[in-house]
């Protein structure tokens, strides 16, 4: 999953009173889209390695937005904007979906899925400290039981020894959390430097600065041996479903349900990522992942003030 850059706009804020017919369609149907980004990416990463998986991914994802942007008639905006846009594409996609698809070698896709769902914590913060938002106490307190949250899920993962995949999982999890904090600051930076600009411009924009931000690195990775066609079709499905058509099914919600119901989408993300997980790679689920998943969703939800204690 990616964090959208397009929560601050004034069509965003005030468009929370949709008709509930159309908004619930769109936020089921994104959940499932981004829960099954994880599973795309691990089959992905497995054969292309890390970054060339994101490489590949934020290319399908360009090629995709990039002529939907000139038949909308948007590619001066898209000219005029391109350093920010191409700068946030590094922070909300290249960086992410490299940290993402190294986690993914070394542990599940419902447990990197939860530690995604931090991603609305670590913008709350970054907002805070970047954007002087100060939060209210009940959001502090959100804070500190999400971050107590990740830290007992760390704790259980904490292993440094390199498994099958020859990666470690204790280096899977500050991965995931590296992800989230890039999308923090780089929500933070779109609301300071990109309010008003399209949302399909800097969607497109992003994913082509990213493309170009990656494309050195993953060509230097490229597997010597050629990855195969089920590899290829998982990140085509990964470039064109859960990065662009995610994209455009993201910013209709803000403007049909307004941003604190948008960005509940991420609590909803990891059922699907873990039902995925468990139904196509059987992969195991613990009562621990489930507890401390529960303890970060709802420090999540205090810190971005989608749950409050008292008034």
């Amino acid at each position: 999953m990616s964090t959208p850059p397009r929560l601050g706009t004034p069509a965003a804020a005030g468009a929370a009173t949709a008709r509930p017919q159309g908004w619930v369609a769109d936020f089921v149907l994104l959940a499932a889209i981004w829960g099954a980004s994880f599973l795309f990416m691990r089959m992905g990463a497995v054969e292309f390695g890390p970054l060339p998986t994101a490489a590949v991914r934020v290319a399908i994802a360009a090629l995709f937005l990039l002529p939907l942007v000139w038949l909308r008639g948007l590619l001066p905006e898209l000219k005029k904007h391109w350093r920010r846009t191409f700068l946030i594409g590094m922070l909300n996609s290249g960086i992410p979906f490299a940290c993402i698809s190294f986690a993914l070698l070394s542990i599940s896709t419902g447990l990197s899925s939860i530690l995604n769902a931090t991603v609305p914590m670590f913008g709350a913060l970054v907002a805070w400290v970047w954007l002087k938002d100060r939060p209210t106490a009940s959001r502090m307190l959100g804070l500190v039981i999400g971050f107590a949250g990740v830290a007992l899920l760390a704790w259980d993962q904490a292993t440094f020894k390199a498994g099958a995949s020859g990666v470690a999982s204790g280096w899977a999890v500050p991965a995931c959390l590296l992800a989230c904090v890039c999308y923090g600051i780089s929500a933070s930076y779109t609301k300071r430097f990109l309010s008003g600009l399209p949302p399909l411009v800097t969607a497109a924009g992003s994913q082509i600065g990213a493309t170009l931000g990656l494309a050195l690195p993953a060509l230097w990775l490229w597997p010597a041996r050629m990855p195969g066609a089920s590899a290829w079709l998982a990140l085509l499905a990964v470039g064109v479903v859960c990065t662009g058509i995610a994209y455009i099914l993201f910013f209709r919600l803000i403007e049909n349900a307004g941003p604190p119901r948008a960005l509940a989408v991420t609590f909803v993300v990891p059922v699907f990522a873990v039902f995925y997980g468990v139904l196509l790679l059987g992969e195991a689920v613990t009562l621990w992942m489930v507890g401390c998943g529960g303890v970060i969703v709802c420090g999540t939800a205090l810190a971005t003030g989608l749950l409050k204690i008292g008034r």
